[in-house]
């Protein structure tokens, strides 16, 4: 009878950036994608928060994979149901590695704004709950949070944080039955979430996207 096992070994993960991180940056936005995406394509619709202070980091998943086949373009995930345990560590590694690498370079009172898209909405949040790194925004868009998780003992570490689900008016896959069962999800759990729509499908716009942006300027 065969046996399976685990090794960790070194290997090379990619991320896209835009601006530079400093003593000049303001706000530190770590933005991860949705199934089946590259960090170089994700990306390019945040060059319309792109500012002076700004700095923008997109992870890659480290699982890559050919989309539709052997002939499909490259694209990535974070995880898939085989190995989850390991695969969320691996991650979670992943993406502390590199908030600690470019944090240190930024004031003491940088803003931190977290985003997930999709499949990358459960990569934050699981990511969050597992090291709970400081943060100000988490935004969920056009994704859900973990049903898996229990966030009621940590409440404290959410309780000065904003939360914010954004989704398109005409999401397939966000579908009214699915933003129910997040609001009830969501409540159930006793964290508050603020919603904000517009008018688009299952992607990241740069209009609603330049909105959240602004939001988080007016705070300062």
């Amino acid at each position: 009878m065969h046996q399976n096992h685990t090794i960790t070994v070194p290997r090379t993960a990619h991320y896209s950036t835009i601006g530079a991180a400093g003593a000049h940056t303001r706000y530190f936005w770590i933005v991860c994608h949705g199934y089946g995406q590259l960090a170089q394509n994700f990306i390019r619709p945040f060059q319309a928060i792109a500012a002076e202070d700004t700095f923008i980091l997109a992870p890659e998943g480290l699982s890559r994979f050919y989309w539709g086949g052997f002939t499909g373009e490259p694209a990535a995930s974070w995880m898939t149901r085989e190995g989850r345990l390991h695969e969320i560590a691996d991650y979670s590694n992943y993406l502390t590695t590199l908030y600690d690498l470019f944090l240190g370079s930024m004031p003491a009172d940088v803003r931190i704004i977290l985003l997930g898209f999709s499949q990358g909405c459960a990569t934050q949040m699981r990511w969050a709950m597992r090291t709970f790194p400081s943060f100000h925004h988490l935004i969920f868009w056009a994704g859900s949070i973990p049903e898996d998780l229990d966030y009621r003992p940590r409440l404290g570490y959410f309780s000065d944080k904003a939360l914010h689900f954004v989704y398109g008016d005409q999401d397939q896959f966000i579908t009214p039955e699915r933003v129910a069962q997040q609001r009830e999800l969501i409540r159930a759990s006793g964290l508050q979430l603020q919603e904000h729509t517009f008018e688009g499908k299952h992607t990241v716009e740069e209009e609603p996207l330049r909105r959240i942006a602004g939001l988080i300027r007016g705070e300062i």
